[in-house]
């Protein structure tokens, strides 16, 4: 609930600090003395938009504080807990103070802590819930209709649901169109990948087999050479008379001798016996390999075709020879990758199957909830509007669902239609409802909407325009009624709504210092009194006014 409002330097308000109970309050005074002001004021502390041009002239800035009492667990108590936003000293209380200065900028606080103003907006929703003097114009949009509709229901948590379930098939949905489009991309890929992979598994290349080939091609295509080569070795070192072995050989018969002479030569003659050893095994290596050397031009001409074929390849795919296999393995892996990528569609589709029948239940479930509540509240309008000096009024709701217009909020079209005299049929509101009609439904729709409201405080700024007589005296009791349950303000200029309020203040403006100031004040008994004689009587107060507004009064608190 809205406990005190202080204003500074806003508009033609030099400065304003207003006191607010429980109950309905009215706001009364002259056109043009700024009775919507204070509700402007307060619109800043709920994070509507600023401009320069609200400070008033020859002040640097305008400051607006508001002062609310919450409820434990009400959802603005809950909002504050869950942004650590909570005044530690009095948690049941919350301050909102917006600043201007004169660039346009302007700061928020709640709670003495800086806020951005997208959060106070988000807070705002919370505390008050403002029915403009535009509100019978939106009551011809079909969305607002349809917000009319859904508070009257009390399906947020239901809509909220709606909207998570929603978001996730939409993201599904999409998954499941950027899944077809990469399908449609990787299908060229694909078919390129396969053809180079059935190629390479063709000739199937193996791990090192490119430098085996090339080793046993050099081999092969130089086994003359390495057979001439070898024999000349072994002659070096055993066949020739000449040769190594023999002559190592009788160096050793005669160190032999030498050592008989002189133990000296010993040392020596142990080498030698070493290099006798060596030089033996290495005729007997040579020998198996120079065995070992073949001569296959068969098998040569297969390596040349292999050999060449690989180098191709290895061209083909910008990879060296020795990599082939490697890039081969590669290839093999991305190809599957894209057989996989297409396995994963039918869990995709069926995912986002599933999705989307739970938003269809979700979207039925709150079309009847809708069409309960719609009927509900048409009933109600239509008795409100007989009330209001429509005696021959018939409200109606008419709801259409269509599951192929799926929506973040269902999947229903809401239009409100009214019969206005008897013998016609029921047309939208744009069509048929004149200025004064639209003003008496659109009062009686937000009047009992607003009672469906969590918010504490509910606004009513001039909505009664368009009214007078038994009508006026009607809404001042269903605003009354409303007051009983929830903290109303209203500004109106009507005596037969200002009668019903629970306290009254009076906006008056006037000059000081040659500039226009506007003052808003709470009525004793017989300031009220007097108050709602002007509006009864003009200028003129006579006796006969003044008792009829004393009765006004008096009648007002029998209700």
């Amino acid at each position: 609930m809205l406990t005190q409002l202080t204003i500074n330097n806003f508009a033609i308000v030099r400065h304003l600090n207003l006191e607010l109970s429980e109950g309905m309050s009215v706001i009364t005074g002259e056109t043009g003395a700024g009775k919507s002001i204070a509700i402007d004021a307060l619109g800043l502390c709920l994070g509507y938009r600023s401009e320069s041009s609200m400070i008033r002239n020859g002040a640097d800035k305008a400051d607006i504080t508001a002062t609310f009492q919450m409820q434990p667990n009400s959802p603005a108590y809950l909002w504050l807990k869950d942004h650590e936003l909570l005044d530690e000293d009095n948690p049941h209380e919350c301050i909102l103070r917006r600043m201007i200065n004169l660039e346009g900028r302007s700061k928020a606080f709640v709670n003495n802590r800086p806020l951005p103003i997208s959060q106070l907006r988000e807070l705002g929703q919370y505390l008050i819930h403002l029915n403009g003097q535009h509100a019978p114009q939106l009551l011809l949009k079909s969305e607002y209709q349809l917000e009319l509709v859904d508070n009257y229901a009390g399906i947020h948590s239901l809509l909220g649901k709606m909207q998570e379930q929603y978001n996730k098939w939409r993201k599904l949905h999409q998954q499941v169109k950027n899944f077809h489009q990469q399908c449609k991309e990787n299908e060229a890929r694909k078919q390129l990948l396969q053809y180079q992979v059935d190629e390479l598994d063709e000739f199937d290349i193996k791990e090192g087999e490119f430098e085996e080939m090339e080793e046993t091609h050099t081999r092969l295509s130089n086994s003359e050479e390495l057979t001439e080569m070898s024999q000349s070795v072994l002659d070096l070192l055993s066949d020739d008379n000449s040769n190594a072995d023999s002559l190592i050989y009788n160096a050793i018969r005669y160190l032999e001798d030498l050592v008989e002479v002189d133990a000296n030569y010993q040392s020596s003659l142990d080498m030698l016996n070493e290099a006798l050893i060596q030089v033996q095994e290495a005729s007997s290596e040579v020998r198996a390999l120079a065995g070992g050397i073949e001569q296959d031009p068969e098998l040569l001409a297969e390596l040349d075709e292999r050999i060449a074929r690989a180098m191709s390849l290895a061209k083909k795919h910008y990879v060296s020879p020795n990599e082939l296999w490697q890039h081969h393995s590669v290839l093999q892996d991305e190809l599957q990758k894209l057989v996989d990528f297409e396995d994963n569609e039918e869990q995709l589709i069926a995912d986002e199957k599933k999705s989307y029948r739970e938003c269809v239940a979700l979207a039925e479930q709150i079309y009847q909830e809708r069409v309960s509540a719609a009927q509900k509240l048409a009933e109600q309008v239509t008795a409100q509007i007989k009330a209001l000096s429509m005696e021959n009024g018939e409200f109606y709701i008419d709801i259409q669902h269509d599951v192929k217009k799926l929506t973040p909020n269902g999947a229903d079209f809401v239009e409100f239609n009214l019969r206005s005299n008897l013998g016609q049929n029921a047309q939208p509101l744009a069509k048929i409802a004149s200025g004064g009609e639209l003003s008496r439904i659109s009062l009686a729709v937000q009047v009992l909407t607003a009672n469906k409201l969590s918010t504490p405080t509910i606004i009513f700024d001039e909505v009664d325009v368009g009214i007078s007589g038994i009508a006026a005296t009607t809404v001042g009791k269903l605003l009354r009624q409303l007051g009983n349950k929830c903290q109303v303000l209203c500004v109106t200029h009507l005596p037969q709504v200002a009668s019903h309020g629970h306290q009254h203040f009076n906006v008056q403006k006037y000059v000081k210092d040659n500039q226009t100031e506007t003052q808003m004040s709470l009525l004793s008994e017989q300031e009220r009194i007097n108050a709602l004689a002007r509006l009864l009587g003009g200028s003129k107060i006579t006796d006969a006014v003044l008792a009829n507004a004393q009765e006004m009064l008096d009648l007002a608190r029998e209700k």
